[in-house]
């Protein structure tokens, strides 16, 4: 406990530092774009970010070292359009990179850069779109399209990404989507092609044993294919739809409050053993939730409020690493303190979740509590997080990130 105490404070102390040597650049003018013509209506837009972290664990193993560090993120986004009427995205980078995914001559799979997404789009109109590729314009909620670069808590709530590695790469699928909006409505929608070696590559051999691997063990043309689609009402100010990626906190800069609504269905997406025989099993996740982002006067403070219901079924009894048949409850608040973006400005928040699985009779309970202290917006940032995890056993880390994105 004591060693616990000595690292929040030691944390709290390089936090404090940059109220002192900071610089704040509150000028951020959407960094690198080349421009093709004189009204910059042709360009090729450069955005790139990294996370890095010191964590520590008080419930690592007696033969492991109790702090350690990550480069949770280091990623490249572009994308590019020489008229209105389409556009490329490419977005490639690595994630965790620590002391056990280094290779010595850095050819090992975990230093490698990997393509987290390329797509295509097609404008229809002004409002409306339709494209194809490795995109992520995912169902669900709003942390399943969760953007990486502006999230309110230190990392994204793991149980929304309901299918990563599941039946897709990292959050990204391989299809056809279409996405716009009916006047204070937006949509996106997409037919995807399943992963056929996902993470879960299990393979059924007793009664009632399940898999979520149906395209692996059935085929494609059963287990082939998967459908998402998540629809949001936007009340107040309306949020850009331009790419896919939901904010996660806007610092009091809009007015934002939206109702969505969700799904994702896999037909025979898992397998399960009856009788000798592998029999698929469909799988369907559903979601509701609301999102509430506002200042509170004139004097910079703000708060952010995020809740979400997730109904998951992955198959009778499915369980596997963090995601189960069952449900989910989510919720993070946030309030930035009163302040003018040329100086730090520090942001407090408490997030609580609760998955309940039907394989087993424990429900899986997570809280945090954080800090953020942004030193030019969330382009240069600092986030102290304490995590719980209530689940057969306890487990708490405290993890100190520093962020960049130019």
């Amino acid at each position: 406990m004591k060693k616990t105490s000595r690292i929040l404070l030691l944390g709290l102390f390089f936090l404090s530092l940059q109220v002192m040597y900071s610089q704040g650049s509150p000028d951020y003018k959407g960094g690198l774009k080349i421009k093709f013509d004189e009204e910059g209506k042709k360009y090729l837009r450069l955005i790139s970010w990294a996370q890095v972290q010191a964590a520590y664990n008080n419930d690592a193993a007696a033969t492991s070292s109790k702090t350690s560090f990550n480069l949770r993120r280091a990623r490249v986004l572009m994308f590019s359009k020489i008229n209105d009427d389409f556009l490329i995205v490419t977005h490639f980078g690595l994630n965790s990179l620590n002391s056990n995914t280094l290779s010595p001559t850095g050819k090992g799979t975990g230093s490698q850069l990997f393509l987290h997404a390329a797509w295509a789009q097609y404008n229809l109109d002004k409002n409306h779109s339709i494209g194809g590729g490795l995109h992520y314009f995912n169902g669900i909620s709003r942390l399943n399209n969760q953007s990486t670069l502006n999230m309110m808590t230190l990392d994204n709530n793991r149980q929304s990404w309901a299918t990563i590695g599941l039946t897709d790469q990292f959050a990204r699928h391989i299809g056809i989507f279409m996405k716009g909006k009916f006047g204070k409505l937006q949509y996106r929608v997409a037919i995807n092609d399943a992963i056929t070696n996902g993470l879960d590559a299990r393979v059924p051999a007793a009664n009632g044993e399940i898999a979520y691997a149906g395209k692996n063990l059935l085929g494609s043309k059963d287990a082939g294919k998967a459908y998402a689609g998540y629809f949001d009402y936007h009340f107040l100010d309306q949020e850009s739809n331009f790419l896919p990626y939901k904010v996660g906190t806007y610092l009091g800069g809009k007015k934002v409050f939206n109702v969505g609504a969700g799904f994702f269905l896999h037909p025979n997406g898992s397998a399960l053993m009856e009788n000798g025989n592998l029999v698929g099993q469909d799988v369907s996740i559903f979601a509701v939730d609301a999102f509430y982002d506002a200042p509170l006067g004139e004097d910079g403070s703000a708060i952010t409020a995020y809740a979400t219901f997730q109904s998951n079924d992955y198959g009778e009894n499915y369980l596997y690493s963090a995601y189960g048949t069952g449900s989910m409850v989510y919720a993070h608040v946030g309030y930035v303190f009163a302040g003018d973006n040329t100086k730090t400005r520090y942001q407090p928040y408490a997030s609580y979740g609760s998955n309940s699985y039907d394989a087993v009779s424990d429900n899986r309970n997570i809280l945090g509590l954080g800090i953020n202290a942004f030193m030019s917006g969330h382009n240069s940032k600092l986030t102290l997080e304490y995590k719980s995890q209530d689940y057969v056993t306890s487990t708490s880390t405290l993890t100190l990130q520093a962020m960049i994105y130019l």
